[in-house]
């Protein structure tokens, strides 16, 4: 081989878990950047998804107002116009109005292509990003990390995986619901397919809009509505990095990143406990599971402990249910789902992080074991700035809504705030009579809580520059 041949090549073998991993890269040659993802600055990174979802956001509110969007003659108001896309977009699911009614389906159509865009949007942007952080890295840094991740091709490529893994979910779920809408309610085939098709592209983004007034309480009782919603909610909550690595190595744990480690550890636990945790508060509540026989207790209190984490769907009365058990959800709101995939919250790899670190603090230790490998203490800092920071939002949030109205209980507004900022979608029934100030509120947590950590964990990331002095370190008290 020709010695610039030779330096064109070059194989790192990389010990993984006991696994030899060989990936062979350019030394001389760059790889094509058909994004231009090395252009791209912490501000510019940040203003460009805002943009992006800003232009996204004021084109599907100008499509609302068109008279044609609605049933009522005239077109429907600036606000509830800008409610509903902001919801749709950000994937949550809270609304003023009734989807099933108030739209037409063209409105209908607007509601779950700007639910589509926004889901494939911040899987498509968080996953670009992954991408564009290995390569700011050297070169030896940047294949262990691919070795590590298993992820292969650029953003091209990685973007298509997206888009495709997308198609097939929520084709799959569109089939089962055609079908059981279709044999089993006897809807006619037109209207089947679009229902089909709706509640599967809702579910999968994890934004929860139904084409009904009671949303999905009509199929408390139907195990094969509620476990397809369920199925769909929690593969978009999983992330594709997750379900991209699963699909290459399912049979062989070892070789899980992290991330995915955090995610297949963490999701089980929280839907575990909190279809547990439903189960106790609701069992003999007559407005919500009391009435139903044991399985369907089961059932429904599994299916709300899956969409808490984080779509809008209610197969029950949410205002009718125990203060403890909103506040219970409220965590599982916050906590949310897994990163680079459609459900909204902190993400579970966050507090698995957190978990970790005091969990060390407490044993006395100093380098962070996580699952068999070490924390980097940059992750730790983004992890509790993340944290801090969603915390003032949401605090903010439910004080500037009380105070619109101070006949509002806490416990109603701060899971109402929770909900918007963590882009759930369920609600106690009070969103439709806030005040216009209320409601402009719960806009901006939505769009905050669907951009904000990511664009602050960007930042973060990006902003890494290497120390030219060390201030004198001190130790203050703690606790």
């Amino acid at each position: 081989m020709p010695i610039t041949e030779a330096f064109q090549q070059v194989t790192i073998r990389a010990r993984t878990h006991g696994s030899r991993i060989r990936r062979s890269a350019p030394m001389m040659k760059s790889r094509p950047d058909p994004f231009h993802l090395h252009e791209l600055t912490p501000a510019r990174s940040a203003r460009l998804i805002v943009s992006a979802f800003l232009l996204a956001l004021l084109t599907g509110t100008g499509l609302l107002m068109l008279p044609v969007a609605t049933v009522a003659p005239g077109g429907t108001d600036l606000l509830t116009a800008a409610f509903t896309a902001t919801s749709s977009l950000c994937v949550t699911g809270l609304i003023t109005v009734d989807t099933a009614t108030y739209w037409t389906p063209f409105g209908q159509v607007v509601i779950i292509f700007l639910i589509q865009v926004g889901g494939l949007g911040v899987m498509t942007f968080t996953t670009t990003l992954g991408i564009l952080l290995a390569r700011k890295f050297g070169l030896s840094t940047r294949l262990l990390a691919n070795a590590e991740t298993k992820s292969r091709g650029g953003a091209r490529q990685v973007v298509a995986r997206i888009v495709l893994t997308t198609a097939v979910i929520e084709s799959s779920a569109a089939a089962v619901l055609f079908l059981r809408f279709l044999l089993h309610y006897h809807y006619p085939p037109s209207r089947a397919l679009a229902h089909g098709a709706f509640h599967a592209v809702s579910a999968f983004n994890n934004a929860g809009f139904a084409l009904y007034s009671l949303n999905v309480v009509d199929f408390a009782g139907d195990p094969v509505v509620l476990l397809t919603l369920s199925t769909c909610v929690i593969l978009g909550g999983l992330g594709f990095p997750v379900l991209y690595e699963l699909r290459r190595h399912i049979c062989v744990p070892r070789r899980w990143s992290m991330n995915t480690r955090l995610v297949l550890l963490a999701t089980p636990v929280l839907l575990v406990s909190g279809t547990v945790f439903l189960l106790v508060l609701e069992w003999n509540n007559p407005a919500t599971l009391g009435p139903q026989p044991a399985a369907g207790k089961l059932l429904n209190a599994f299916f709300q402990s899956t969409i808490s984490r984080t779509a809008g769907f209610n197969s029950i009365d949410i205002s009718h249910m125990h203060p403890v058990s909103w506040l219970g959800m409220d965590i599982l709101m916050f906590i949310g789902g897994g990163p680079a995939g459609t459900a909204g919250g902190l993400k579970v790899t966050t507090f698995g992080v957190l978990f970790f670190i005091a969990l060390t603090e407490i044993r006395g230790g100093a380098a962070v074991p996580v699952l068999g490998k070490q924390l980097s203490r940059s992750v730790q800092r983004e992890a509790i700035t993340v944290v801090v920071l969603a915390t003032g939002a949401v605090i903010g949030g439910t004080m500037l809504i009380m105070l619109t109205d101070t006949t509002l209980g806490l416990d109603r507004v701060l899971y109402e705030a929770v909900s918007a900022f963590s882009t759930v979608g369920l609600s106690t029934g009070i969103t439709p009579t806030l005040a216009p100030f209320a409601q402009c509120v719960l806009i901006a947590l939505m769009f905050m809580g669907r951009l904000g950590p990511v664009t602050v964990s960007a930042a973060i990331a990006f902003g890494r520059r290497p120390p030219t002095y060390e201030l004198p370190k001190e130790r203050p008290l703690i606790g």
